[in-house]
Order: C-alpha cells, then sequence, then structure tokens
C-alpha cells in the first residue's frame, strides 16, 4: 500500500487590525528609530490594540456601573487606575474636548479627513489680573475626644452646647439657696433624689443633646456623707468618732457611689491647706487626716480606685514636695505621704507599667531644682525612699542629687536633711561592721575617691571615704568594684 500524502496546512491569512503598522513606523522614526523591520511593527501594533481594548472594556465597566450610556474620560482614567497605569492628566470630563476638522490636502488625497483639538490661548495679562483660586484642603481623617468622663468637651470638631431650658421656678429655687462659704474645705453637697427634672422639663429637655450625666444618690448616702465628712476634719475632737469614720472608708463595701464625691473633697482640702501658707496647727491637722482618709481609701479592696489615681496622686505629691508645711507637722506629714505613695505604687504598679517611673521623673525634678527649697528636696527623698532604693540611687547617685545638695550646706553640717541623705545612702547599702578607708595611694581607691567626688559631691564624699565597702557599694552601678 502506498502512503497517503501529508495534508498540507493552510497558512491562516492576517487579518489588519485597527492600529496600522505605519502609525508605528512613524513613532518609530519620531524616536531616530529607521528601518524597523515589518515584523517587529506587525507585533507592536496588535498588541498596541490590544491594550486599547482592554482599556476600553474596563472603562466601559465604569460607565455601565455608573448607568450612562456616554463614554467620558473619567471612565477612561479609573480604568487606567486599575490596570495600574498613570492616568493622563488634562482632560476632564466637565468639560470635553471640542475636535475641528482640518483643512483638506490637495496633495494627500487618500488621507482622509484630519481631525484635531483646538487650543485656548490665554492671554497672561488677563491671567496675572485674575483673583487666584486657593484650592481647598483634601479630605482627611483626625481622632478627638467625643466625651471625657460623660462631658462633651468644648472643641470645634464637637457640636456647641444647646442652651437648657430651665423654669423660673426652679431658678429662682437656685439663686435663693445659700451658697458654700468661700475657701470652705466642703465641696457641694451631692445631688439627691428630690433633684430630679419633673416630667414636663424632661419632655422638653429630650430633643436637646446632655452634655453632663448627673449622678443620683439617695438620702441615706447623702447623710453619710455629711456626717462623715463633718467627723473627720477639725474642730472636731472626737477621736471615737475619727477613727470610725477612718474604719468605714476602710472596710465598708457599699461607697462606690461616695467616691468620686470623697476624692475631689480630698484634693479640694488639701488644695485649701495649702493655699493659705499660715502654716497654723490646724492647717497640719487637716493634712493629717485627709492623708488619712487617702490611706484608708487605697485599703478598700471593694472600690474602684483606679480611675481616680490622677486625682489622688496631685494631692499625695503636694503634701510631700511642698515647702511650706505646718513646722510641727512637716516631717510626720511627709513620712505619711511617702508611705502612702510606696503602697499605691505597690497595688497599682503592675496596672500602670509607666506611673513609677512618672513618679520618679516627677520626684527628681524636685530633688535636683534649682530653686527648689530644702523642704521640698526632702520630701522628694522620702518619697524616693518610700518608692525603693533604685529610686533613691537614680535621684542622689545618678542624678547627683546628693552633690546638689552638698552644695547648698556649709562644711560640718549636721541638719535633717544632711541626715536623711546618708540614710538614703545606707539604703542603697548598708555601711560595713568594721570600716576600712580608702587609700589615695591606691590607684584603684584613687578612681572610687574621684568618682565619689564627681556623683556625690565633696560634702557627701567625706562622709563615706572613711567605709570603702560602703563607697564602693553605693557606686555598684556606676563603677567595677575593685
Amino acid at each position: 500500500m502506498s502512503k497517503q500524502a501529508p495534508k498540507s496546512r493552510s497558512v491562516p491569512t492576517k487579518v489588519p487590525g485597527i492600529y496600522k503598522t505605519d502609525s508605528v513606523r512613524d513613532v518609530a522614526e519620531s524616536l531616530n528609530i529607521t528601518n524597523l523591520p515589518d515584523v517587529v511593527s506587525s507585533a507592536l501594533a496588535s498588541d498596541v490594540e490590544y491594550r486599547i481594548c482592554q482599556v476600553v472594556e474596563e472603562a466601559a465597566r465604569f460607565m455601565r456601573h455608573a448607568k450612562r450610556t456616554t463614554l467620558t474620560t473619567a471612565d477612561i482614567d479609573q480604568a487606567l487606575r486599575v490596570l495600574n497605569i498613570e492616568p493622563l492628566y488634562g482632560h476632564f470630563p466637565y468639560n470635553p474636548p471640542t475636535f475641528r476638522r482640518a483643512l483638506p490636502f490637495p496633495q494627500m488625497a487618500s488621507a482622509g479627513p484630519v481631525y484635531f483639538i483646538e487650543d485656548e490661548e490665554i492671554e497672561f495679562d488677563r491671567a496675572l489680573r485674575e483673583e487666584k483660586v486657593t484650592l481647598p484642603k483634601g479630605v482627611s481623617w483626625t481622632a478627638h475626644w467625643l466625651a471625657v468622663e460623660g462631658v462633651q468637651p468644648l472643641i470645634p470638631e464637637n457640636p456647641p452646647a444647646l442652651p437648657r431650658d430651665i423654669e423660673p421656678d426652679s431658678a429662682a429655687a437656685k439663686q435663693a439657696a445659700p451658697s458654700n462659704v468661700p475657701g470652705s474645705i466642703f465641696p457641694l453637697t451631692p445631688p439627691s433624689a428630690s433633684d430630679r427634672p419633673s416630667p414636663l422639663q424632661t419632655a422638653k429637655q429630650q430633643p436637646q443633646q446632655h452634655i453632663a450625666v448627673k449622678q443620683v444618690l439617695s438620702r441615706e448616702l447623702q447623710l453619710y456623707y455629711t456626717r462623715l465628712t463633718s467627723s473627720l476634719l477639725p474642730p472636731t475632737s472626737d477621736f471615737a468618732k475619727r477613727t470610725a469614720a477612718l474604719a468605714s472608708l476602710r472596710h465598708d463595701a457599699g461607697l462606690s457611689p461616695l467616691l468620686p464625691y470623697l476624692v475631689r473633697w480630698v484634693g479640694q482640702g488639701v488644695v485649701d491647706a495649702l493655699r493659705s501658707g499660715s502654716q497654723s496647727e490646724n492647717d497640719g491637722r487637716v493634712l493629717e487626716v485627709l492623708l488619712d482618709v487617702i490611706g484608708a481609701l487605697l485599703d478598700n479592696q471593694t472600690l474602684g480606685v483606679e480611675p481616680y489615681l490622677h486625682q489622688l496622686l496631685p494631692s499625695i505629691l503636694s503634701i510631700l514636695l511642698h515647702a511650706a508645711l505646718p513646722p510641727s507637722h512637716a516631717a510626720h506629714l511627709r513620712t505619711k505621704a511617702a508611705q502612702i505613695l510606696s503602697h499605691l505604687l505597690t497595688h497599682y504598679s503592675t496596672t500602670y507599667p509607666g506611673l513609677s517611673s512618672r513618679i520618679v521623673k516627677t520626684l527628681i525634678v524636685g530633688l535636683i531644682g534649682e530653686d527648689k527649697s530644702r523642704s521640698t528636696r526632702e520630701g522628694a527623698i522620702r518619697g524616693l525612699m518610700g518608692i525603693g532604693k533604685e529610686a533613691v540611687r537614680q535621684g542622689l547617685v545618678k542624678h547627683q542629687g546628693a552633690k546638689v545638695i552638698g552644695d547648698e550646706c556649709m562644711p560640718g553640717e549636721s541638719s535633717p536633711l544632711v541626715e536623711l541623705v546618708v540614710d538614703g545612702f545606707k539604703m542603697i547599702h548598708p555601711p560595713s561592721g568594721q570600716p576600712t578607708p580608702l587609700n589615695t595611694d591606691s590607684g584603684a581607691d584613687a578612681t572610687v575617691i574621684e568618682d565619689l567626688r564627681s556623683h556625690l559631691g565633696t560634702f557627701f564624699a567625706e562622709r563615706v571615704i572613711s567605709d570603702a565597702s560602703w563607697a564602693r557599694g553605693i557606686l555598684s552601678d556606676d563603677t567595677p568594684t575593685a
């Protein structure tokens, strides 16, 4: 049998596309590329035609989604962005270009009609005389406080507060009510259940925006608050009532509604007692009672004191760092404030990790500040000693608080502040039982002596040089032990 002759494959005829190869050659010649092969120009023409069809199809999708039947330049820009191609600038959908037909060319009758976009001629004098239009700010977003503890802050981002409708009877009653005595440490009486608005007032104020949430206390809690505050502060001299009131604050579990009022009462009392500057015995007793109240509130495990720490800390630090405390109560007040501060950090430093470092920075500022008094420096040292020995090391050694105090002391001075600094050194490292002085002839001891004078100053370095082990223990984080 004879084998059948193989069938010859028919060569597909190339269908000319919309984009002509002559256009590709014209572009190539404009780029100084001559003698472009026909195969390359044909491939480039087909690729350009494919890209144009792809862009038009994407633009047609945007047109259909916009429920339009006319393709605009905005659709082309969106299609180019979707295809990750930089859009064409200068074409706007609200200002469509106007095409004009050019005059026919007798020399090239086969070229067909030619259309072009007429450029608008702009006179520079007219453009300079016209008012310049500033571009609006772009769309952006920012964060702001909508409300802080139920109160809307008055900032431009929030809507303005609407005026409340007040009935004449209630306004007259509020004006007739006696106000607090100026300078009194008692705050306003907490609101009672009888202060609730009438149904008519509620209907009037319902469409308005409520700026603050008013907490209503029962009559029993108001009576408890009044008797508690009156039995704590002088001139009350009944020690049994005061002890019972503090025990109630320390153990009772139903005082959560009264906590914000008690915190405010303590803060106002501290401010009024320190503002007068009289340094009287009564002010000293008031501050002692207020510190006892803060300690009792911190001891009560049933109260959520965490949201009010930022209001309690200023009262504690004010008593600790104030320069003009009553002389007979100054040491006791600062010691008690330091103990309460230590108790607060022990219980809440894990909840607020940055609380301890912030308080240490505040105390160091009070210790090494230029215009700080000796009383303020003493309070800062007591506060650092209440926090711990590392805080004392940072204040006295690392930040050279001992050197600052020593520069203000007279040679051979022995004052409570000097003894307190020495107690701080003993807290950092206890002195040895059999002290051995540093030898100035030894190279290692001479280096320790130089570091003592640079960190502690000459005044306190002379007190530590007599004990080599103690001196090296104080500088253990700053110099290596020999």
